[in-house]
């Protein structure tokens, strides 16, 4: 049965949240009230583009020092901390819903080392005479600890259409396998020529499925291109040693800062520079912006 206090406490700021669950030997807690900024979110395509002001409060419950603080502000977990990886989750990546920046920013507030449980509630504050929001709780046993591995940098490779139609694709594959990296796919526009609208937006996505299309023509040639589209996918297939074909519709619309150049090249240019590449291996005549941080290799 519900009670009053029960929908008090649902409505109830984070800070008596945490303080009805604590357990039978409580700990210290830092808290982030009222924290406003703006972001790019949302699932609707008439919030892509917009800003939109988010409002936070966070607390965080952390496990008691284990010598004297000495007033010393690197011996706790600092309040800029908190502010600070909000702003760094902001900027990794457009996220559409709430609940996903909301477990992305207590993963990253869990990872640090006094952190114990997080409480975090986000609201959007423009989409009318009030506030929607979510809240979540997570503790430290719940979060997966983060990759500690060596650092992978993957070959990214460009085909071209003469090069995806030949005879001797397999033959590169090959070619590209026998250095040992895992390897990422980037293929070009198809030749059938894409509907055009006059409109730049709608254009854009348009071109970016006409080039997963292509992806898909890669898949069907070798069994070892698997096409995937999030970051995520990548991440695990490169870790795992794997090859994959990008299809860019995703990442690139979900940047925060995202490539100018949108020429299927430049796109193979701009995954390059994300991922840490080892190199980018260009497949076809072709020209590649200049100024990369990534070396060119023609194949």
């Amino acid at each position: 049965m519900t009670t009053k206090s029960d929908i008090s406490l649902a409505f109830a700021h984070p800070v008596e949240r945490a303080e009805a669950s604590a357990s039978a030997d409580p700990r210290d807690r830092i808290s982030l009230r009222d924290h406003v900024v703006e972001a790019d979110i949302g699932a609707y395509q008439k919030e892509r583009g917009q800003k939109q002001r988010l409002r936070f409060n966070v607390v965080v419950e952390v496990r008691p020092p284990r010598a004297p603080l000495e007033d010393d502000v690197d011996r706790i977990l600092s309040y800029d901390r908190i502010t600070e990886e909000i702003a760094a989750e902001l900027a990794q990546s457009r996220v559409n819903l709430l609940e996903t920046l909301a477990e992305k920013v207590a993963e990253r507030i869990l990872a640090e080392p006094q952190a114990m449980r997080a409480f975090v509630r986000i609201e959007k504050l423009d989409v009318g005479p009030y506030a929607l929001g979510v809240e979540i709780a997570r503790s430290r046993a719940e979060v997966p600890l983060r990759h500690e591995g060596a650092a992978v940098h993957p070959l990214v490779v460009y085909f071209d259409n003469d090069s995806l139609a030949s005879e001797g694709l397999a033959a590169r594959i090959d070619a590209l396998a026998a250095r040992g990296l895992p390897m990422i796919f980037c293929v070009g526009l198809p030749e059938t020529p894409a509907p055009q609208t006059g409109h730049r937006p709608t254009q854009r996505r348009i071109d970016l499925l006409a080039i997963e299309q292509n992806a898909w023509v890669l898949a069907a040639r070798d069994p070892r291109c698997v096409v995937v589209a999030s970051r995520s996918e990548i991440d695990w297939a490169m870790k795992r040693g794997g090859s994959v074909v990008w299809a860019p519709s995703k990442l690139v619309l979900d940047a925060v800062d995202g490539p100018q150049d949108r020429t299927p090249v430049a796109l193979a240019l701009w995954l390059a520079e994300e991922v840490a590449a080892a190199a980018l291996v260009v497949h076809g005549d072709v020209s590649v912006p200049a100024g990369s941080r990534v070396g060119v290799e023609r194949g």
